[in-house]
């Protein structure tokens, strides 16, 4: 991928920004990590949605507003850094890194359980591997062709939820041919416990993971006033669109039908006689899915380059050929690619669960530092440091429920064994690095 300065020449419009913003959030999160969330909160699961749409807008708006203010081609980080110290900078970029890392070892999961949908049978690691090297392939071909491909993507995306909404009304007036519709009234709203609602607050969360990408590309705004505008809008009809889809999902079929290895839209869509449907949205489901797996490649890519140039990581990650890709940069996400691909090798069978918690804890952990450097930086008062307390009380909330499942609780683990490694790290090379 090419990181020239003509890549970074200010030519963003704001509706440009969101679009390429939906592009890089509806994706396997969403689609398939929904299932996880609907199968521990049972109908709850709409609230908890509800409440993670309103705290990753809280998210936003703090990265948004110091974009604004100060843009900075590090975006979180270099806040972060100029927040708290040098420590802050390089314990966040590593767990951006880190939490894009495994947002990509579950998006290649995830296709990998979408293509078997077709290919029963097809070993899980070898669909990963495919779709691996598509994305590189596609990476190569810079960033404009990112943000093309990104902007087509959205439409599709969006498309396909507005589609599952319109069946699933025809289904709930009788209008389609199948099963009757379950009573979801039969079922109190905290049917499948307290606990495991808590548990799925993390899930519903992770559908809105890429906040930090459009962070990221902000700076390419023709008017960095613009990125508030840019995803206000966009995080309003998201939050609205999940939460009128899965509402449809929970009047066709029971939640308790819901499963970690298939989509709930596929799910609830198989109760009716639509032979075709339940295939195209599958297919599309694979390119949400892929989308969102660039995103995470430059994600990736870009915050290594950004660590290696400012001393945080060795100076070879940020070298680059004659063309201006960096090819050491590249070769490293290659080489978290390839242990994603190894992981579905050696744990096919809960993978996704362990890699999307560990993600979306390592996430959520950023999320966290983008709220504390607001409120150190723009210092703001009245109801906006309320609403800074609030989305941090969610994340709080969110990030302690994976604790109390049994299922998520592997993940814990895998995200602190990172978080322990990343600061002593930190301990490590913080000397070389003050010398510099």
């Amino acid at each position: 991928m090419s990181y020239s300065t003509k890549d970074q020449v200010s030519s963003l419009q704001w509706w440009q920004l969101s679009l390429i913003g939906v592009g890089c959030i509806i994706g396997t999160g969403y689609f398939l990590g929904s299932s996880i969330a609907i199968q521990l909160g049972g109908p709850a699961v709409v609230g908890t949605f509800l409440l993670a749409g309103i705290g990753t807008y809280i998210v936003y708006m703090a990265l948004a507003s110091m974009t604004s203010a100060h843009p900075e081609k590090g975006s979180f980080r270099d806040y972060s850094k100029h927040a708290f110290g040098h420590w802050a900078g390089f314990c966040n970029g590593w767990v951006y890194w880190t939490s894009e890392l495994l947002i990509m070892g579950s998006q290649l999961t995830a296709l990998g359980l979408f293509t078997r949908f077709w290919f029963p049978n097809a070993p899980l690691w070898l669909c990963s591997l495919v779709y691996a090297i598509l994305g590189l392939l596609v990476m190569f071909t810079g960033v404009k062709s990112f943000e093309r491909m990104e902007n087509g993507f959205a439409v599709i995306k969006a498309a396909a939820i507005l589609m599952f909404i319109l069946l699933a009304g025809l289904g709930v007036l009788g209008l389609l041919k199948g099963t009757d519709s379950p009573n979801i009234l039969g079922d109190t709203i905290f049917s499948a416990g307290l606990p495991s609602v808590w548990g799925s607050f993390l899930y519903a969360y992770y559908a809105f993971g890429g906040i930090e990408v459009i962070g990221l590309m902000a700076i390419r705004l023709k008017n960095t006033d613009d990125a508030p505008k840019a995803g206000r809008l966009m995080l309003i009809l998201l939050t609205a669109v999940y939460v009128l889809s899965i509402i449809g999902a929970l009047l066709l079929v029971s939640w308790k039908q819901f499963t970690a290895d298939e989509s709930p839209f596929v799910t609830a869509l198989k109760a009716f006689d639509l032979p075709y449907v339940s295939h195209l949205f599958n297919g599309i489901l694979i390119i949400a899915g892929f989308s969102t797996m660039v995103a995470a490649l430059y994600g990736v890519t870009t915050m290594i380059v950004t660590l290696s140039e400012e001393g945080d990581a060795p100076r070879v990650f940020s070298k680059k050929s004659k063309r201006d890709w960096p090819f050491t940069a590249l070769g490293l996400t290659s080489g978290g690619l390839l242990f994603s691909i190894l992981v579905a090798l050696w744990l096919p069978e809960k993978v996704y669960e362990y890699i999307t918690t560990a993600a979306g804890l390592m996430l959520l952990l950023n999320w966290a530092f983008i709220l504390l450097a607001y409120q150190k930086l723009l210092k703001p008062t009245g109801w906006l440091t309320i609403r800074t307390w609030l989305g941090i009380a969610l994340l709080a909330v969110a990030i302690s429920g994976a604790w109390f499942q049994a299922t998520t609780r592997p993940g814990v683990y895998v995200s602190i064994g990172f978080i322990v490694l990343i600061g002593v790290s930190w301990l490590v090379f913080r000397n070389k690095i003050a010398s510099r």
